[in-house]
């Protein structure tokens, strides 16, 4: 994808969350990688959570940096969901790093596709213990019953942002990344470097 683009005569890539840091490595032009991580962040202290009991879970490994950014962005702690794989496109949580026991949880994830792994971690951390549980993740592509999965999973919200446009109803929220794409491309426009925007704090 990243040579197509650039075969089409793309000079600059702005883009959101990609599914991982090194995809910026398979273009030959500037990227410049943007994150929602601070937008929920700031999503969430609107909420009248008790920090000392609230824990950013990562749901997988692989996330754990960008939960630990978070966690450190709230002031409240983390946890990682060690997953297996018993089959293609199916996850099971095996255990949890750290503390989830009675705490208010926050699951960030780039993405939701049909939201049937999620859903099912979901209950299965709600069995060890879970308190409240609330999921975040930057594309809702909502494909297939992920809404209705959703909606009838036990999470208080889903919020995901709407740099794909989505229905919000029943436990789906979203939050905007306009102002975050406009300064981006304002700083590019101007020849002002990104890390100068919000601090450099929603730059990965």
């Amino acid at each position: 994808v990243a040579n197509l683009l650039e075969a089409a005569g793309v000079d600059r890539v702005i883009t959101l969350d990609l599914h991982s840091g090194q995809i910026q490595g398979f273009f030959d032009i500037p990227v410049t990688h943007l994150t929602a991580l601070y937008n929920f962040g700031d999503y969430f202290k609107t909420k009248d959570f008790d920090w000392d009991n609230t824990v950013v879970v990562s749901p997988d490994m692989g996330r754990a940096k960008v939960a630990k950014k978070l966690s450190d962005y709230l002031g409240c702690e983390v946890a990682i969901a060690h997953k297996s794989r018993p089959k293609h496109n199916a996850a099971e949580v095996m255990g949890v790093i750290g503390d989830i026991v009675g705490k208010t949880c926050i699951i960030n994830d780039d993405m939701i596709d049909t939201a049937g792994t999620l859903c099912a971690n979901v209950k299965e951390l709600k069995a060890m213990g879970a308190g409240d549980i609330y999921v975040c993740a930057t594309h809702g592509i909502f494909s297939g019953p992920a809404i209705e999965r959703l909606n009838d999973a036990p999470i208080v919200e889903c919020v995901v942002t709407d740099a794909i446009p989505v229905e919000v109803g029943g436990k789906i929220k979203t939050i905007s990344v306009a102002e975050e794409f406009a300064q981006a491309i304002s700083a590019v426009y101007h020849e002002e470097p990104v890390s100068t925007l919000v601090g450099g704090d929603f730059a990965l």
